[in-house]
């Protein structure tokens, strides 16, 4: 299947690129979430008249993601758990606690920007926390898990 990328897609390509990917991946994500269009004649003629703005477009959301990771980089966030003697927690901290304490901090996070990649923390201690704002901008947060007193 031939499309036309409405915007940057890791992995894929840029704005503007004419790609063949699989026909479930572009009919089941890609062009119903506004990534890409078919490459028909008529498409390619519509795009390149949209050229433009569709760039203009991208250079923003790239700002402001830019703008949102520099607010992210100086957070020192901490969340208060309980947990036994050796720092194991009971139970874990997870994507809703992690929203709410940038919530709390004044910065809005989307649940698909936080990227956990061993899953839910379990101890306490200091982490990073990798936030995916856009495909070229990836904020580290830091956060501290400790127990309650």
């Amino acid at each position: 299947m031939n499309i036309i990328l409405l915007e940057k897609v890791a992995n894929l390509g840029n704005l503007g690129d004419k790609v063949t990917v699989r026909p479930g991946f572009g009919r089941n994500f890609l062009i119903p979430g506004g990534k890409a269009v078919l490459a028909t004649p008529a498409r390619i003629k519509e795009f390149e008249a949209r050229r433009a703005d569709l760039e203009k477009a991208e250079a923003e959301r790239l700002t402001k993601a830019q703008a949102r990771a520099e607010a992210i980089e100086v957070l020192n966030l901490t969340i208060t758990h309980q947990a036994g003697e050796e720092g194991k927690l009971f139970g874990s901290v997870g994507l809703p606690d992690i929203i709410k304490a940038c919530a709390d901090a004044g910065v809005e996070v989307d649940k698909q920007e936080i990227k956990l990649p061993e899953g839910s923390i379990r101890q306490t201690g200091e982490f990073e926390v990798a936030i995916h704002l856009h495909t070229d901008v990836v904020a580290s947060l830091k956060l501290a898990v400790v127990a309650e007193a």
